[in-house]
């Protein structure tokens, strides 16, 4: 399986439709989004084009091919406009043998495991920072932000078809 992977679009219509352009270019099966969906938080500035009913109008025809956990910035109200869950803090995913704990990263990160076994992979959004990084037995991963990166990383995504890559929302290889 392809997946494709992403966290905090946080209501930018501008990048979550570059987000769905780089999605169909990449011919993903699924796209998981960890978090921070709709809404830019209080410590964020407004993303360009803030405009989460654009946002949802997007991602609502796409709900068969989306998987979600949920943000900080991810409320119930949020969960009343939008066809696909994302109310869960995280999911665990298996792929080609890897097991994947996938969250937002506000309650479970770097300093604060989860339930982790030699060899799993904690994937997470929330810092708006790329990350791939061997910890102790385990390894941590992190996409960045679509619309709002930090500390001058890309606007940028994951990939995952037997490996995972990072790239820019124009599909050049991220160095990470």
């Amino acid at each position: 399986m392809k997946l494709m992977i992403a966290s905090d679009i946080h209501g930018s219509a501008y990048y979550c439709r570059k987000m769905i352009d780089a999605y169909q270019k990449e011919q993903a099966d699924k796209l998981l989004l960890l978090g921070d969906i709709l809404y830019h938080g209080p410590r964020n500035d407004l993303p360009k084009d803030y405009n989460p009913k654009e946002v949802i109008a997007m991602l609502n025809p796409m709900k068969q091919e989306l998987l979600c956990v949920r943000g900080n910035c991810d409320t119930e109200v949020d969960q009343m406009v939008l066809e696909f869950p994302i109310l869960a803090d995280y999911c665990f995913l298996e792929l080609d043998g890897h097991t994947i704990f996938a969250t937002h990263g506000h309650h479970f990160n770097p300093q604060n495991l989860p339930m982790l076994k030699e060899g799993d992979i904690l994937l997470n959004g929330h810092t708006h920072i790329p990350a791939n990084q061997n910890i102790g037995n385990y390894t941590y991963m992190n996409p960045g932000s679509i619309s709002i990166p930090k500390e001058n990383s890309a606007h940028g995504y994951m990939i995952y078809d037997g490996a995972f890559i990072w790239k820019d929302l124009d599909g050049n290889v991220l160095p990470i």
